[in-house]
């Protein structure tokens, strides 16, 4: 198996949604940057962090080497519906993170059923393929105050709302994808 770095995949035709999830430093932008890259289409990056501090921008300019020229980068950390539902069909779009989109959400005091059924339709009506990174948070133990553990439950709410509507979940862990819903592409797996 190759690791996720040189991962050798012909061409992918991404389907409407493509959720990928993962923990903390699973791998999982890196796969789904990879799903962007072979789909051969142009790349659009929907980013949703906020850079706080110095250690964030750190963060966001280490991620943005990473990932490499010949991405377009729009930063939307609370209104990505607008974009979505916009967006070119030529490209295709990588949404990092839907779990930055709700924290943001969720500090700025935002009705989260709202905002989230905005979002799924914004999905939806999206016009190019989505691939979309989310985290996996219920994983560990339970959080020891109450505003990491409503993070938590609604992360866990969100996540099954997004694999309910993608058409490929990919699952990530060490930087190994797995399928969860759908087919992977072959030379992904």
């Amino acid at each position: 198996m190759t690791s996720a770095g040189s991962l050798q995949v012909s061409t992918f035709s991404p389907p409407g949604l493509t959720l990928v999830l993962g923990g903390a430093r699973s791998g999982k932008s890196r796969i789904a940057e990879r799903l962007v890259t072979v789909s051969g289409r142009p790349k659009l990056y929907l980013a949703t962090a906020q850079a706080f501090d110095d250690e964030m921008k750190d963060r966001i300019q280490h991620h943005r080497k990473d990932r490499g020229e010949g991405w377009t980068t729009l930063e939307a950390p609370l209104d990505v519906a607008p974009i979505l539902r916009n967006c070119q069909p030529k490209f295709t779009l990588l949404f990092d993170c839907a779990t930055l989109w709700l924290s943001n959400h969720l500090l700025a005091g935002s009705d989260l059923p709202s905002e989230t059924e905005t979002l799924l339709a914004a999905l939806a009506a999206c016009p190019a393929p989505v691939v979309l990174v989310s985290n996996e948070v219920g994983a560990g133990i339970v959080p020891e105050n109450a505003l990491a553990r409503r993070f938590r439950d609604e992360q866990g709410r969100l996540n099954q709302r997004l694999a309910a509507q993608a058409d490929l979940v990919v699952g990530v862990m060490a930087g190994l994808p797995f399928a969860l819903k759908g087919e992977m592409p072959k030379g992904l797996a």
